[in-house]
C-alpha cells in the first residue's frame, strides 16, 4: 500500500477492533448510500453504463459513486499497473462495464454471449476466459484537491476511497501507484477505506482494480451450492459500489443508533447514538460533533490528538432528548406500520464542516429465545410470530436491479410470507431499505458447503481455512454488520448455515457483532447444531428439498411441521407454459415430459437433484401420466399447489400447539437467480402458477382449510384482531358434481395473532365417495359473506410415506393417492366479464368477474386468469387479489390484478381463462 501520511500508514491509533482487522485493511464505515446500476430485468436486456468520467463532488461528507469502468483480461494487457492506472491510457478495446458488474454480467450486456437463461447457452461460455485477472479501470475528476479548508487551520481537505463488493480479490492503484495488495483486499464481504490523498490531483485521475478470478471453495465470497449451474466466471468482479470519499480533517465513520424499547408498553424508547471521530491530520484539534434526530438536536466538543480516533457517544442519560416518549414503533407489515427515524451528525472545526453523515433506523424490539422443545420462537415487540418466509437468490450474475428486487418483495407480502433468508448473496443496501419499508423481515447469514464452512463441512468441497482465512471471515462479519445493524428489517444473523462455525471462528464473530453493537440474536447455524458461545441454534434443517405429498406436512417428525425448518419444499416447482417456452428449446421441452428420468440441465449441477425422476413418477402415479407437454404442466401445477399448501398450512395450524409447536418455516426456495425447474414459489420471469397461488391461498389472513392428518377443519386467523359470529361450511363432492356430505359449524370465534379454533372434523368414511373427491370448504361472517374458500382433491387412498428409509433430501412414499379420478372430470362452461382502469400513478387495475354458467354438477377446478398483452404475452409482474379458484355451477367470484401499465407495451390488456377442466379463451379487458 502506498504511504501517504501517518494515518493511513498505521492502525496504532484506531479502536482495538479495527488494529486486529488491519491485515485486511477493513476500516468499519457508514452504511454506504449506493446507486442502482441501470439493467434491465429481461435477461437478454441488461446493459452496461458507459465508462464515463465520474465527477466527484468536493462538499465535506460527499460520497460519489463511480459510474462504469472498462473491463479488460489480463491476458489481452501487456502494459504495466503503473501506465494502465494512469490517466490517459487508451483502454482501447475494452469492455464498458455498470458500476456493480461481474466480468460476466458485463460481457452479457454489451451482447458478448447469447441469453444464458436460454437452453443451454450457458455451458457454451468458456470458462478459461475467467480464469486470469480481469482489470476494471474507471476515471474520475476532482475540482479541487485541497477541499474544505478551516479558516486558519492549515488543514488539508481529505480523499478517500471507500469499497466491498470485491469478488474474489484485487490489488487497488490509483494514479499509477499501487494503494492496497489482494492480500489486504481479500473477500466478497470486506469493507475497505483506503486514503489517497497524496495522489488524487486537480483534473482527471483513475483508479484500477486487479481482480483476481474466484472459486468460492477458496475464497471467502460467494458460491452457488446446488442451486443452478454457476457463472463461467464464478461472479468475478466488484458488486457493490465504490465511492470516491471528501472530507477535512475529522472524519465521522461508524455512526449508528441503538435503541431500547420499552416493553411490553411501547410506551417509549431510549436511543443511544455513537460515532467515530477520527482526526486525520498531523496536528490535533477540537471538533464540535452535532446530530439532529427529529426535533432533537445534541452536540459535543472532542479534543483529538493528531491521527487520534475516539468513539463519540450520546446516551440518554446525558442527552435527554434521545429518551423518546410514545416513539413510532416499526413493526413487520403482517403487524403494523414501518415508521423510520433519520439521523444525521456533523463534525466542524473552528465552526467549518469537516464531515457528515446521514444514518436511517427503526425503533423495533427482536427476541428469539428456545422454546420448552427448543425451538427458536421469534417475537417482535413483544408480540409472538410464526416466521413464514422464502430463500432469496438474487441474479445470478449478481446485476442488482431495484425494480425488479421490490417486485419480489411486493410478491413476498402478496403470498403472506413475512421473512426472507438470504444465505449467503448479502444483497446491497438497497435490498434493506426495500425491506424497511415493505415491513419484510431479513435473515441474512454465511452459506453452506464452501469455503465458508471449511472447517466444519463434513467433507463438502470447501477447503480447510489457513491463518490468513480467519481476518477476513472476522473482517467480513463486522463489516455486514455494522452496514445491517440500523436496518429494523433484520431480525438476527445466521453465522453458520448446515454447520456451525468452530470455536476460534466463532469467538471472531461474536466479538465483531459486540464490537459493533449487534443487538439482534446470534444463531449458531441454520441447522440443529449448538455451539459453545451462542449455544443452540434452535433450528432445524431435516429437509426435504426433493418431492413428498402434501399429507407428510403434518407428521410431527422430520421436515413436518413442527420446531424452525429453516430451508424446506417438495422441490420441484415446473414454471407456466409461457416461461417454459421461453427458457427451454422445443427438444428440451420434449424430453421433460416424455423422459421422466432425463438430466435436467435447468434443475440443479448436483447428481442428487439432476432429474425430475422423484418428482415424474409423484405426478404420473398419482394423476396419470401425462399424454403432452401442455397435459404436463397442467399436472403440475395442480400438484404444486397443493403440495405448497399444504406446507403452509400444517405450520399455520401447528403454530400454537402446547407441544412441539411450530415456530418457523422457510420455503426453499423463494426465487431462483435463473430460469430453473425446482426450489421456486415464481419465476424468473415473475409469473405465477400453482406453487405462487398454493402459498397465497394458504397464509391469507383469515382461512379456513382442511388438516391432512386428523380431517379436521380449522379455521387459523393470522390477522392481530380476533374474529367471532364465523360459519364454516364444509360440503364432499365425487368429481362428476353429486354432493355426498355437508356440515355446517357456526357461532365460531378464533383469535388473532395466528390461533385457531377447530370448527369440526370429517368422518373416516363416507358412504358413496368416489376414490378421487373434492372437499369445498367455506368461510362466511355472520352477514353470510364469504371471508375464505378453499378447494381440495382427496383420495379415499392415501399416500403411505416410508419413514424408516428416510433420506436427508426425501422421505419415500411407497403408495400413491390415487387423484385419477380428476381426469375424467366433465368440461366446464366459464363466463368472464372484465374492465380496466388506468390511474395518473401510472398503474391500472383490470377487474375480473368469472362465472361458472355449466347447467350441470361439474365445477370448474383451478381456474387460472392471466394478465397478457396484445402478442398475448403475460403482463409481469402482476398482483391477484386472487387466482386459481374452483367454482361451482351458478358460482361466480370477482378478482383484480395490478400492474405498472407501461408493461402493457402500449397494447389494450386482455384475459387468458384456464383452468383444469374448462377450455382456454382469451376475452378483452379493455
Amino acid at each position: 500500500m502506498l504511504r501517504t501520511d501517518p494515518w493511513e500508514t498505521t492502525v496504532a491509533h484506531r479502536p482495538a477492533l479495527y488494529r486486529r482487522l488491519a491485515a485486511t485493511a477493513v476500516v468499519l464505515g457508514l452504511l454506504l448510500t449506493l446507486h442502482r446500476s441501470a439493467t434491465s430485468t429481461t435477461p437478454a436486456g441488461h446493459s452496461a453504463r458507459g465508462p464515463a468520467v465520474t465527477h466527484v463532488a468536493t462538499a465535506p461528507g460527499s460520497r460519489t459513486a463511480l459510474s462504469g469502468y472498462r473491463i479488460q483480461s489480463t491476458a489481452k494487457v501487456s502494459d504495466s499497473p503503473a501506465v494502465v492506472s494512469s490517466p490517459g491510457y487508451p483502454a482501447t478495446g475494452w469492455h464498458p462495464a455498470g458500476p456493480r458488474s461481474t466480468v460476466l454480467g458485463a460481457l452479457l450486456a454489451n451482447g458478448t454471449y447469447a441469453d444464458p437463461f436460454y437452453s443451454t447457452n450457458l455451458e457454451k461460455i468458456p470458462a478459461a476466459d475467467f480464469a486470469v485477472p480481469w482489470w476494471y479501470r474507471s476515471d474520475f475528476t476532482v475540482a479541487d484537491t485541497a477541499g474544505p479548508l478551516p479558516p486558519g487551520g492549515g488543514q488539508e481537505g481529505r480523499t478517500y476511497l471507500d469499497f466491498s463488493g470485491v469478488i474474489s480479490a484485487a490489488d487497488v492503484y490509483v494514479n499509477g501507484s499501487q494503494i492496497a495488495t489482494r492480500s489486504a483486499v481479500a473477500g466478497a464481504y470486506t469493507h475497505h477505506e483506503l486514503g489517497i490523498t497524496a495522489l488524487v490531483k486537480a483534473g482527471t485521475n483513475t483508479v484500477a482494480f486487479r481482480v483476481q478470478p474466484n472459486d468460492p471453495n477458496k475464497n471467502l465470497t460467494m458460491g452457488w451450492i446446488d442451486w443452478l449451474q454457476p457463472p463461467p466466471d464464478e461472479n468475478m468482479g466488484i458488486v457493490r459500489d465504490v465511492l470516491v470519499r471528501r472530507g477535512g480533517p475529522v472524519a465521522l465513520r461508524d455512526t449508528h443508533a441503538v435503541t431500547n424499547l420499552a416493553l411490553p408498553s411501547l410506551s417509549s424508547a431510549e436511543v443511544t447514538v455513537k460515532a467515530q471521530a477520527r482526526n486525520d491530520s498531523a496536528n490535533p484539534v477540537t471538533a464540535t460533533v452535532s446530530g439532529t434526530l427529529g426535533t432533537s438536536t445534541f452536540s459535543q466538543d472532542v479534543t483529538l490528538a493528531a491521527h487520534q480516533t475516539k468513539t463519540v457517544v450520546f446516551t440518554p442519560a446525558a442527552y435527554p432528548q434521545l429518551r423518546l416518549q410514545a416513539p413510532r414503533v416499526w413493526w413487520p407489515a403482517s403487524m403494523g406500520e414501518q415508521p423510520l427515524y433519520n439521523l444525521d451528525m456533523t463534525a466542524t472545526v473552528t465552526g467549518t464542516m469537516s464531515d457528515t453523515a446521514h444514518e436511517t433506523f427503526g425503533i423495533r424490539d427482536v427476541k428469539a429465545p428456545l422454546n420448552s422443545d427448543g425451538a427458536r420462537q421469534y417475537s417482535i415487540n413483544g408480540r409472538p410470530l410464526l416466521i413464514k418466509g422464502g430463500g432469496w437468490s438474487p441474479d445470478e450474475f449478481l446485476r442488482w436491479d431495484r425494480t425488479y428486487v421490490a417486485d419480489r418483495l411486493k410478491y413476498a407480502l402478496d403470498l403472506g410470507l413475512n421473512t426472507i433468508r438470504l444465505e449467503g448473496h448479502i444483497e446491497p443496501d438497497e435490498f434493506f431499505d426495500l425491506a424497511d419499508r415493505y415491513g419484510v423481515l431479513a435473515l441474512p447469514g454465511w452459506e453452506c458447503c464452501d469455503k465458508w464452512e471449511g472447517n466444519n463441512n463434513g467433507g463438502e468441497p470447501g477447503d480447510r481455512w489457513t491463518d490468513a482465512d480467519y481476518p477476513v471471515a472476522k473482517a467480513s462479519m463486522a463489516a455486514e454488520a455494522a452496514r445491517l445493524r440500523d436496518h429494523p428489517s433484520v431480525i438476527s444473523f445466521l453465522i453458520g448455515s448446515d454447520f456451525a462455525p468452530d470455536a476460534k471462528t466463532e469467538k471472531n464473530y461474536i466479538d465483531a457483532l459486540k464490537e459493533t453493537d449487534w443487538s439482534t440474536p446470534v444463531v449458531a447455524a441454520a441447522s440443529a447444531k449448538t455451539s459453545p458461545i451462542s449455544g443452540s441454534s434452535g433450528m432445524k434443517m431435516t429437509g426435504p428439498y426433493d418431492w413428498v405429498p402434501p399429507n407428510y406436512w403434518y407428521a410431527k417428525r422430520e421436515g413436518g411441521a413442527t420446531g424452525f425448518n429453516s430451508e424446506t419444499s417438495a422441490g420441484p416447482d415446473i414454471p407456466t407454459l409461457d416461461s417454459l417456452r421461453r427458457m427451454m428449446s422445443p427438444a428440451e421441452l420434449e424430453t421433460l415430459w416424455r423422459n421422466p428420468s432425463a438430466k435436467q440441465y435447468h434443475r440443479s449441477p448436483s447428481s442428487t437433484f439432476s432429474t425430475l425422476k422423484l418428482y415424474n413418477d409423484a405426478l404420473s402415479g398419482r394423476y396419470g401420466a401425462p399424454t403432452s407437454l401442455d397435459d404436463y404442466v397442467r399436472k403440475a401445477q395442480l400438484a404444486q399447489y397443493e403440495n405448497v399448501r399444504a406446507q403452509f398450512e400444517s405450520y399455520g395450524r401447528n403454530a400454537t400447539d402446547s407441544t412441539k409447536p411450530s415456530t418457523g418455516v422457510v420455503y426453499w426456495m423463494f426465487n431462483s437467480g435463473w430460469t430453473s425447474l425446482h426450489w421456486q414459489l415464481l419465476d424468473r420471469y415473475l409469473d405465477q402458477g400453482g406453487a405462487y397461488f398454493g402459498a397465497k391461498k394458504a397464509n391469507e389472513p383469515l382461512h379456513v382449510q382442511y388438516s391432512y392428518d386428523s380431517r379436521s377443519v380449522v379455521l387459523v386467523n393470522n390477522r392481530r384482531a380476533s374474529a367471532s359470529g364465523l360459519t364454516a361450511r364444509v360440503t364432499l363432492f365425487n368429481t362428476d358434481g353429486t354432493q355426498k356430505y355437508d356440515r355446517t359449524a357456526s357461532g365460531l370465534t378464533v383469535a388473532g395473532d395466528g390461533a385457531k379454533t377447530t370448527a369440526l372434523t370429517l368422518p373416516l368414511s363416507v358412504a358413496g365417495l368416489s376414490t378421487t373427491y373434492l372437499a369445498k370448504l367455506v368461510l362466511t361472517d355472520s352477514t353470510g359473506k364469504e371471508l375464505s374458500r378453499n378447494v381440495y382433491w382427496l383420495s379415499t387412498k392415501a399416500d403411505v410415506l416410508d419413514w424408516d428409509n428416510t433420506d436427508w433430501y426425501y422421505t419415500p412414499t411407497t403408495a400413491y393417492a390415487d387423484l385419477k379420478g380428476l381426469g375424467s372430470m366433465a368440461k366446464a362452461a366459464l363466463s368472464t366479464t372484465a374492465n380496466t382502469t388506468t390511474g395518473a400513478d401510472g398503474t391500472s387495475t383490470t377487474t375480473v368477474t368469472v362465472r361458472n354458467s355449466g347447467t350441470g354438477k361439474t365445477p370448474a377446478l383451478l381456474t387460472d386468469v392471466h394478465l397478457v398483452n396484445g402478442d398475448g404475452v403475460p403482463v409481469l409482474p402482476v398482483q391477484w387479489s386472487d387466482n386459481q379458484v374452483s367454482l361451482w355451477p351458478g358460482e361466480s367470484t370477482t378478482v383484480t390484478a395490478a400492474y405498472r401499465t407501461a408493461d402493457l407495451h402500449g397494447s389494450a390488456p386482455s384475459l387468458r381463462i384456464s383452468g383444469w377442466n374448462t377450455p382456454t379463451t382469451t376475452v378483452s379487458a379493455r
